[in-house]
């Protein structure tokens, strides 16, 4: 009897059995009774049977795996080969490139030649005609001078002393002992750029695509920020980086924090590797990072960069908004007023935030003037004086006493005034929202405005007989702390 013949009479036993314990003593005498070691021999049979027929489906798949891995190493040396082609056809296509640019380079130097000897030659040949006529005016006036007749050389003599004098005269007028090209070539040819694409050429990264599906490539990582090549100057910051090896770039996005590690916000986006932040505030370090983009998406950001800006501010009048009455000298540090009517200029920069102190010097000064000086928004009325609409705010003052206005309302007239040599003070206290004046390091009454918010920038309106220089990043008053 076979195994699996036995295994079934003796499940069909134990059947009738267990059958038995529920409906009574069954009996069959032609039979012996099964034992538990037969038992536990069909229940280990037959979980061995189940292990061996998953182990055999395993074995099965890891077999159709190895036909597969087998078919993919020739696929990948099909890919290869092809890659190796196509590689080397843009390659032979740059070669064309740069031949073509060559040979047109070198002609553009034939050229150069060819001109050159041109210009020389013309200028032999004009100095040997030249130096013909000379040679035989010399050859005459020699043999002229031989002439015994002295009737005879009276009557061509003063002709030869005219003719000598006038090519004398005219010899440098004619005739230039320069040459009129130089031998030299004053050219060089620029390959820095193009060296410089010859070591970025690299292989950019791909998705991955079904057979059939059009590839794109994958989204770009993380670029480098260059340090050395990074600044700040003023209250701007530059920020410059490399590209992603091997990715493929459409543009940029560069951030900035608010300079007290707050939140990051956009500042440029764009192709360029390079970025001037302008108008940021003073004294705060601002964290940079960048991320590339192309169609497939956004990349990671770069590391980032913290960039100091000044601690005090040094800035000029803006004479590209300010009306044309007004004149700038020193490098727009010094105004002068040429109308009769008062006129605005503002700062190159603008503050929203911390301490800022500056002062002007009077250099000229008419007796019936009253310059005005402060701060304002950048959209003040630059057509009359400083304070007079809701956009400015001003101190002005004579030789006697000085007036706060604003929204064209006077307040706290202040005895003491200016004349030539006079410097005035004015305080920016942004920390505080507030702003003081000093008239020759004094302070000129209590302080002017308070509940300050914005941007502002420094103001100053003057009119004919009035000139100003403006001084900048100085320290505030000894008394600023004690106010």
């Amino acid at each position: 009897m076979s195994s699996v013949s036995m295994h079934s009479s003796v499940r069909r036993q134990v059947a009738l059995e267990w059958a038995g314990s529920l409906c009574g003593p069954v009996c069959f005498p032609s039979r012996p009774l099964v034992s538990a070691q037969v038992l536990w021999e069909v229940n280990h049979s037959t979980e061995l049977s189940q292990n061996l027929q998953q182990l055999s489906e395993k074995a099965k798949c890891t077999t159709e795996f190895i036909h597969r891995l087998k078919g993919l190493t020739d696929k990948v040396t099909e890919n290869s080969t092809a890659f190796e082609g196509a590689v080397e056809t843009q390659c032979l296509q740059l070669v064309a490139a740069l031949e073509a640019r060559k040979a047109q380079l070198l002609d553009f130097v034939r050229q150069e030649r060819e001109m050159r000897l041109r210009a020389l030659r013309e200028q032999m040949t004009l100095c040997t005609a030249r130096l013909q006529q000379t040679t035989a005016l010399l050859q005459f006036c020699i043999e002229a001078l031989k002439e015994t007749d002295s009737v005879s050389f009276l009557q061509i003599g003063s002709m030869l002393i005219a003719r000598a004098a006038n090519a004398d005269l005219t010899w440098h007028k004619d005739f230039s002992s320069a040459p009129r090209v130089s031998p030299e070539f004053d050219l060089t040819l620029d390959d820095k750029a193009v060296l410089r694409a010859v070591e970025q050429l690299n292989f950019i990264q791909m998705k991955p695509a079904k057979e059939g599906e059009e590839r794109q490539p994958a989204a770009p990582a993380a670029p480098t920020i260059i340090p050395e090549e990074c600044s700040a100057e003023n209250n701007s910051v530059t920020v410059a980086w490399q590209p992603p090896p091997t990715s493929y770039v459409e543009g940029y996005v560069l951030e900035l924090d608010d300079g007290c590690g707050g939140d990051f916000r956009e500042v440029y986006c764009g192709k360029e590797t390079i970025c001037t932040v302008d108008g940021l505030h003073f004294h705060s370090l601002y964290n940079a990072r960048v991320r590339a983009f192309n169609s497939t998406g956004e990349g990671p950001y770069s590391e980032c960069i913290g960039l100091q800006t000044a601690e005090v501010a040094w800035f000029t009048f803006d004479p590209n908004t300010a009306p044309p009455e007004l004149r700038f000298t020193d490098d727009n540090c010094t105004v002068t007023g040429d109308g009769y009517e008062h006129r605005v200029a503002l700062g190159s920069v603008g503050f929203s935030r911390g301490v800022h102190y500056w002062e002007y010097t009077i250099n000229r000064y008419d007796a019936d003037a009253d310059p005005s000086f402060g701060v304002a928004r950048i959209d003040v009325n630059r057509e009359q004086m400083l304070g007079k609409d809701d956009k400015g705010w001003s101190m002005y003052i004579d030789r006697q006493r000085s007036w706060f206005m604003h929204g064209s309302i006077h307040d706290q007239r202040c005895d003491g005034g200016i004349a030539v040599g006079s410097t005035i003070g004015v305080l920016l206290d942004l920390e505080r929202r507030q702003i003081s004046f000093y008239v020759n390091d004094e302070p000129q009454g209590p302080i002017a405005f308070k509940d300050l918010f914005g941007v502002f920038y420094p103001a100053i309106s003057v009119n004919r007989g009035v000139m100003v220089t403006l001084h900048t990043a100085l320290d505030p008053p000894s008394d600023f702390e004690e106010s």
